[in-house]
């Protein structure tokens, strides 16, 4: 448990806040690049701001006129917006499906070269997703391994064949064993956590009874973002970026590692379960998130569909708009989320003092590659060589350059 002051201090991020201060000091996407098809006008609300991007000789975002009425989710029409010449204007940068801005003080950082940033236009794809909580509750499903097993548990398998887009629908490793039927039989996951330049690595071994173990790896990057695996060929990179403090969005870049993305799949996918033009859920609390009492009995755990963002969703917006963490009981499971919070407290810290350093602050932030992040199987007494070499194997026959 954690006192409702510090839950106030890890969650709050509006100018002046400390955990708003930590994340103003990284680019933090901002917009699809496909919502500048909206006009030379883009209303954009982002971290407790109400903003607007501006398309003229140079791209930027700049402070707009709101009523202090005005929904956190709403988008004035571009001839309505108003621009106010009082307020702050902040840099963007284009790169990977979407619009990166920089709201902190002196110069932005510089991009990692993480996967998603070095691969080409043709070998990523984004998109992404609101959800009514804070940002903190949306990061931290993404850090907790063992919930897949339970919260995303299938009881078919389907074909792997047809799992293009789809999350946890390919086959395990080099197996041929389902992902949905590794996760179901071994649902209770040894997890180590290392710091690292970035944030976190993640691991979650699943011990299987043929001798062999499963080695799960994701990440968290700091301060709001997660690498995790999406198949032998994809990983997704998503931020959880606020919008105020009981709104945020989820921002996923989808990398490629062999074929170039199927674009117009994976955008028709996700616009099944999403609306314009805010990107809000079609499924929601509003319409209990489409729950079928009888899907529930014989294929998900949810009963809420196939895809696994609504099942995540369902989750962090049931523990309310912002999470009472004075009332957790965490567990061994936890650990990543444990390790999370005390580097954002440490970070808090260092900028209110002025003492030390952030993660990826400094020009080193440019040389940081990767990070591993995907499935594999090998002997138990040595896991970790058979993760790192699945992704040396992966990085080695990737079309582009994903050498680290």
């Amino acid at each position: 448990m954690i006192s409702a002051s510090l839950n106030d201090r890890m969650t709050r991020i509006g100018p002046g806040t400390p955990a708003g201060a930590v994340l103003r000091q990284y680019w933090q996407p901002a917009a699809l690049i496909d919502e500048l098809d909206h006009g030379p006008l883009v209303p954009v609300n982002l971290m407790g701001e109400r903003l607007v991007l501006v398309q003229g000789d140079t791209l930027h975002l700049a402070t707009r006129v709101a009523s202090a009425d005005e929904a956190p989710t709403h988008y004035p029409a571009s001839e309505d917006i108003q621009i106010d010449p009082t307020g702050p204007t902040y840099p963007v940068d284009l790169r990977a499906g979407a619009v990166w801005a920089y709201l902190g003080a002196g110069n932005p950082p510089p991009f990692p070269m993480f996967d998603c940033f070095r691969a080409p236009e043709s070998h990523v794809f984004a998109f992404k997703g609101l959800w009514e909580c804070n940002w903190l509750q949306a990061l931290e499903i993404g850090i907790d391994p063992a919930h897949a097993s339970f919260l995303h548990r299938f009881l078919e398998d389907e074909d792997p064949s047809d799992s293009y887009g789809k999350q946890f629908r390919d086959k395990a490793g080099s197996t041929e064993i389902p992902m949905t039927k590794l996760l179901r039989d071994y649902p209770r996951p040894d997890i180590r956590v290392d710091e690292t330049d970035y944030g976190l690595k993640i691991t979650a071994l699943r011990h299987m009874d043929d001798g062999r173990t499963h080695v799960r790896v994701t990440n968290q990057i700091f301060p709001d973002a997660i690498c995790i695996p999406m198949s032998r060929e994809m990983t997704i990179t998503q931020w959880h970026v606020p919008v105020d403090d009981t709104t945020c969005y989820w921002f996923t870049v989808f990398t490629s590692f062999d074929k170039p993305v199927n674009k117009p799949l994976m955008r028709e996918q996700r616009l099944k379960e999403h609306r314009l033009p805010d990107y809000a859920p079609k499924k929601n609390r509003a319409n209990d998130y489409h729950y079928d009492p009888d899907e529930q009995a014989r294929l998900t755990y949810t009963g809420m569909g196939l895809d696994i963002n609504v099942h995540d969703q369902w989750a962090v917006e049931g523990m309310g708009p912002v999470q009472d963490r004075t009332q957790e009981h965490l567990g061994r499971s936890d650990v990543a989320i444990i390790r999370y919070r005390r580097m954002l407290r440490r970070a808090m810290d260092a900028l209110e003092t002025g003492n030390g350093g952030l993660p990826m602050q400094d020009g080193a932030a440019a040389t940081i590659l990767g990070p591993l992040s995907n499935d594999a199987i090998g002997d138990t007494d040595d896991w970790a060589a058979a993760s790192h070499q699945a992704d040396l194997a992966r990085r080695g026959a990737c079309p582009w350059d994903a050498r680290v």
